[in-house]
């Protein structure tokens, strides 16, 4: 890719910069004036960036086949964390052995910049990063690192249910259902009225844009500066349809611990706006407030649609992108 003819910020993809603007260097670098091309090459593409690369790599956990790679901040440059450092960021390069894998970093940053910027829900912060030779990768700031270096507490929801590969085998990231999900918001956040309601978004915004890998572990509590907890700020968003063929729920069970399913979604095989209004209620959602949440995601958004033609994803994958989008939106206001 010409480095030099961006048109988008590579953080908020706001139009008419060539490197990021000064909002994204706020939220994300601290107002710090980082580059968007970082001072190496790819890992496959130097031996010696590789060795560092496969030696950080093994101190951070791997999801999946996608690679994590700790980097921090230093001055205003970005670099590699060397032993026993704690990073303040997660790159994630190129990954291997998926269908369209170039896109993988445009399509997760795409769909982390819709949740924020439209549906106004709380994410990691994040931006595109370019390596020397242009190729792509994600970057996003931790939320869990405190500016002194210590830690926030976090919990996943695997946790929170105890589940682990040893009690519950090589699955135990998807046995379960949202509900469940919802009920242990319920029990672990003082708070839960409010942060079941931003849980409840997160599923709907999940469905409608083809999230399939919303496991337990791409859920999280964190530690607020009050010392209770709540809902972690959202991240690893990304329309899986692009690059596997999954189903509608990354979790086995789907919305509800006892299979039900609207008439709709008996029809079409897929849920409808019937079966989150009874998932939003079985969580705990008010009555009064659950049309309110719906709305935005029933609505086309023209804006979502300026987003994905700014987005770094390329031209045919920009239209499936959206075919996409338009197939779930239909089948949540199917009647």
């Amino acid at each position: 890719m010409n480095l030099n003819e961006l048109k988008y910020c590579p953080g908020t993809l706001a139009e008419g910069y060539t490197t990021y603007s000064p909002g994204c260097l706020r939220n994300l670098f601290n107002g710090k004036k980082v580059s968007h091309i970082l001072p190496y090459e790819p890992p496959q593409q130097s031996e010696e960036v590789a060795a560092q690369f496969i030696d950080n790599r093994k101190r951070i956990s791997i999801s999946g086949v996608q690679e994590k790679l700790s980097f921090l901040l230093e001055k205003n440059q970005l670099r590699l964390t060397r032993e026993g450092e704690r990073g303040t960021y997660i790159l994630k390069p190129i990954p291997r052995d998926l269908k369209k894998v170039d896109q993988v970093p445009a399509n997760e940053h795409l769909t982390m910049q819709i949740a924020k910027q439209v549906y106004g829900l709380n994410t990691a912060e994040n931006a595109i990063i370019f390596f020397k030779n242009g190729t792509p990768a994600y970057i996003t700031k931790r939320f869990d690192v405190k500016e002194d270096d210590s830690k926030w507490g976090k919990e996943d929801f695997a946790t929170l249910a105890g589940k682990t590969k040893d009690n519950a085998g090589a699955n135990f990231k998807y046995e379960y259902s949202y509900e469940e999900v919802g009920l242990l918001v319920q029990k672990y956040v003082p708070a839960w009225r409010v942060e079941i309601e931003k849980f409840f978004s997160l599923v709907v915004f999940n469905f409608l844009f083809s999230n399939g890998d919303a496991h337990l572990k791409n859920f999280s509590l964190l530690e607020s500066t009050r010392g209770d907890y709540l809902l972690s700020p959202a991240y690893d968003l990304i329309n899986t349809r692009l690059h596997v063929d999954d189903s509608d729920f990354a979790l086995d069970k789907g919305l509800f611990a006892d299979g039900f399913k609207s008439e709709q979604y008996k029809k079409s095989g897929h849920p409808s706006e019937a079966d989150f209004i009874e998932f939003a209620r079985r969580i705990g959602v008010m009555k009064s407030r659950i049309d309110k949440l719906l709305k935005p995601f029933l609505e086309k958004q023209p804006y979502m649609e300026a987003l994905v033609s700014r987005s770094f994803l390329s031209e045919p994958n920009k239209k499936g992108y959206l075919l996409m989008y338009n197939t779930k939106r239909n089948l949540l206001t199917a009647k």
